[in-house]
């Protein structure tokens, strides 16, 4: 997608309404700026995650959450009436 938009007088850009839709970018969200070999801007959404939930977001995390969804699309789950069911079926294959 390739669109023309306008710098202002303060170094504004405003960015067209269908990339803003494209790229789930709302007002307060944060850019990163970054010039490239050629002189090229290369502007990328970013999201900020507070301290206390960055774990969530490492590639460690996000590996076992890609897992978990792949074992429940292919239904190799198990569901417990209670969670003392769920500990004496873990202790009982331990």
């Amino acid at each position: 997608m390739v669109t023309l938009a306008k710098l202002t007088a303060g170094g504004q850009v405003t960015l067209p309404k269908r990339i803003r839709e494209k790229t789930h970018i709302q007002p307060g969200d944060f850019v990163e700026i970054k010039l490239d070999e050629q002189g090229n801007i290369i502007l990328t959404p970013k999201k900020l995650i507070d301290g206390s939930q960055a774990y969530f977001w490492t590639e460690e995390w996000q590996r076992g959450e890609r897992k978990a969804d792949e074992d429940i699309k292919a239904a190799r789950v198990m569901r417990f009436n209670s969670a003392s069911d769920a500990v004496k079926y873990l202790e009982s294959k331990g």
